[in-house]
């Protein structure tokens, strides 16, 4: 099995299909993960006036 690090703590661990938490090496870094996109400590980078002309428009139509 190929080794990755977790996104979340750095450490090594395998690429297993039975991990039901990988990318994270555990439960707990895939729980820190969600908790710092929930804070929106993490994004995706984009514009974020092409989500508000998509917002305008579908206000349009309600």
């Amino acid at each position: 099995m190929p080794e990755i690090k977790c996104p979340q703590c750095g450490e090594k661990s395998e690429w297993n299909p039975d991990n039901p938490y990988r990318p994270f090496c555990s439960e707990q870094c895939k729980n820190l993960d969600f908790i710092a996109w929930a804070h929106g400590e993490r994004h995706i980078p984009g514009d974020s006036q092409v989500s508000d002309i998509f917002s305008e428009d579908l206000e349009k139509f309600e």
